[in-house]
């Protein structure tokens, strides 16, 4: 008899990835890392590209006009973001890895196609095809990382993969600070077109999942939209909206306005307009890094917890910290440091997507998976295409852009509510 062998608990060994799914995973990671590249270069660039755009369409450059053109142009990118929902269907009908690439084409294409506008028409179009493919990839990357990766892997996988999103930003604010500085709004634009080099990889090294060849092989025919609103999906599929939608307020609340809020508070604080950019650059590195950090907490908290406490922990955060540094920090006489201090907390808290990644795939079979990912990700940027244009007039309206984006913190208080409607799938494996 061994005793070692009896008293000792045999250690649990994670299946080991091959090389299609490590391929696939750091595919899917580099597209979702220069998506989120995209989304924060228009943040970064907003002030300078308008002021010289807006003359060229007949509009004085003014401060007013460029806060309205931003807001406008930015509610076109959401509504595109949300036209997005197209890829889902396609997905779940000819794979994940052919369309995920399609996504990643179409919006560094039309990224890059906007460093050559002449007038803020052009901008905003070439802005809104772009949104068609940043919004795809994430629920296509997702759907692909929990079906191809192993089920004792797949949860921080969706960690991993969220941290990509977050890394872009980063990239972007490191660009701004080097590329942007120097080179001007146009230069920072062609970088968005470098994803090509990422979708021709995914099409020619990654291979379709076995669960989706499996699912297709059995198929019959279906039509996955009207199936996650029918009578078995459709409360998990509008509560997820719900979710999604706060989620993304809060987000875009916060990331969207957090370079012209430090910009004007480096601006009061005495600095060079070079500085304040520069500084915008340094907040947006320490909010992403904050970020990356809470994805990579959330899956444990929520294997231990379990999804839906997970969850209101961090929508609350992201309540107090919004209103921490928007409604508090922003109107203090020496605010920059208490505001970068907030916005660490709220970067912590805006890891509340990773759960989306990890939680919205456990919720949905297969043959539909990717259309409800991609349906409940394009439901919420519509209505935050339309938040955004409220918040955009409110901060016209009332000369700040504190009080307005602090009030977003009254979705996350909804959303406290609405979480305990959401199934709990902890412990439970992805449906084939």
């Amino acid at each position: 008899m061994n005793s070692l062998t009896d008293s000792t608990p045999v250690a649990r060994r994670r299946t080991p990835l091959n090389r299609s799914q490590i391929v696939g995973f750091w595919g899917a990671w580099a597209g979702w890392t220069l998506d989120g590249m995209d989304s924060f270069i228009y943040a970064l660039v907003l002030t300078p590209a308008l002021t010289e755009l807006l003359p060229r369409s007949g509009f004085a450059a003014t401060p007013a006009n460029v806060g309205l053109a931003g807001s406008i142009l930015f509610a076109l990118f959401l509504v595109g973001w949300g036209l997005s929902f197209i890829w889902g269907p396609l997905a779940d009908r000819f794979g994940r890895t052919k369309v995920l690439a399609g996504t990643i084409f179409t919006f560094a294409i039309f990224t890059g196609l906007a460093a050559t506008s002449s007038n803020v028409w052009e901008l905003g179009i070439y802005r809104f095809i772009a949104g068609v493919g940043i919004g795809g990839e994430w629920a296509l990357a997702g759907t692909y990382v929990a079906e191809a990766w192993p089920e004792d892997r797949r949860k921080m996988g969706a960690g991993y993969l969220q941290t990509g999103y977050y890394a872009g930003f980063f990239l972007a604010a490191a660009l701004n600070f080097t590329i942007g500085v120097h080179f001007g709004w146009r230069a920072m634009f062609l970088t968005g077109a470098v994803p090509v080099v990422v979708a021709i990889l995914i099409l020619l090294r990654v291979k379709e999942p076995e669960k989706w060849q499996k699912a297709e092989a059995n198929a019959v025919q279906s039509k996955p939209l009207r199936e996650i609103l029918g009578p078995a999906y459709r409360r998990r599929t509008w509560v997820a909206c719900i979710l999604l939608t706060i989620a993304i307020i809060g987000l875009w609340a916060g990331a969207v306005y957090e370079p012209s809020a430090v910009i004007q508070l480096a601006t009061r604080a005495g600095m060079a307009k070079a500085d304040s950019i520069r500084m915008a650059s340094v907040a947006t590195g320490l909010l992403s890094i904050a970020t990356i950090i809470g994805c990579l907490a959330l899956p444990p908290l929520a294997e231990r917890i379990g999804r839906k406490k997970t969850l209101a922990i961090y929508f609350a955060g992201m309540a107090v910290s919004i209103v921490g540094s928007f409604g508090w920090a922003f109107y203090l006489p020496n605010g920059l440091a208490p505001f970068i201090a907030w916005l660490c907390v709220l970067g912590f808290f805006g890891g509340n997507f990773a759960l989306f990644s990890l939680w919205l795939p456990e919720q949905f079979e297969t043959r539909v998976r990717a259309t409800a990912f991609a349906f409940c990700t394009s439901f919420g940027r519509f209505v935050g295409a339309g938040v955004n244009f409220l918040l955009g007039a409110a901060v016209l309206h009332m000369h700040t852009l504190g009080v307005p984006v602090a009030l977003t913190a009254l979705a996350f208080v909804i959303g406290l509510f609405v979480i305990p409607f959401a199934p709990e799938t902890k412990g439970e494996v992805l449906p084939q």
